[in-house]
């Protein structure tokens, strides 16, 4: 199993026009955001205003998950969708959407028959849980939105702070465990290619 940490100070965030956007990875490695020549995408948001409009993304599905705060989705002709701490909403890039409410949100953006799920979960200090991954998972990453864990990794521990990215790929195991060294939450994205 290959995996790699990005640390939270390797992410630089760049202005949109409701707050601020970060990538946090992008696959192929070559791909541009602007280009939009990805397979998919992570990134993390913070809404700054009280109403915004999505940019529009043609041939890209999304999920976005609430991370901190709370907010409303609105998708013209097609449905409206109050979003509280760790829901999830998935829509086409292309429905114009708006959205009230200020708050931090997690998103995962595919294209083509690339599929994803986005799950959170919260890890008490010195709580230990066995994750197993999905067999049709080719990406699993997870992100630390707050706290610090442990996790072991082909028999090696790792650690993780807030604001870092592991991610998993060649899996080779789909079972490991996480070992909360302080109060954590997390986001899963499980990536099927």
């Amino acid at each position: 199993m290959a995996y790699k940490i990005i640390t939270s100070e390797y992410f630089q965030p760049a202005g949109w026009s409701g707050g601020t956007t970060t990538e946090l990875f992008i696959f192929p490695l070559s791909a541009d955001y602007q280009l939009r020549n990805f397979q998919f995408r992570l990134s993390t948001s913070t809404v700054e205003t009280d109403k915004s409009d999505f940019t529009p993304l043609y041939g890209i599905s999304r999920k976005l998950m609430v991370l901190a705060g709370k907010m409303t989705l609105r998708h013209e002709d097609h449905y409206s969708r109050r979003l509280n701490k760790f829901d999830v909403d998935e829509f086409e890039g292309d429905w114009k959407t708006s959205s009230t409410g200020k708050c931090t949100d997690f998103n995962l953006m595919t294209t083509g028959k690339i599929t994803g799920e986005l799950t959170a979960i919260v890890i008490q200090k010195e709580q230990y849980v066995n994750l197993n991954i999905k067999e049709n998972c080719d990406w699993f990453i997870i992100y630390i939105y707050t706290g610090k864990v442990r996790i072991d990794i082909n028999n090696k521990i790792t650690t993780i702070n807030t604001g870092d990215l592991l991610l998993l790929n060649k899996l080779t195991t789909r079972s490991f465990g996480i070992k909360g060294i302080e109060n954590s939450e997390l986001v899963f994205s499980e990536i099927s290619l």
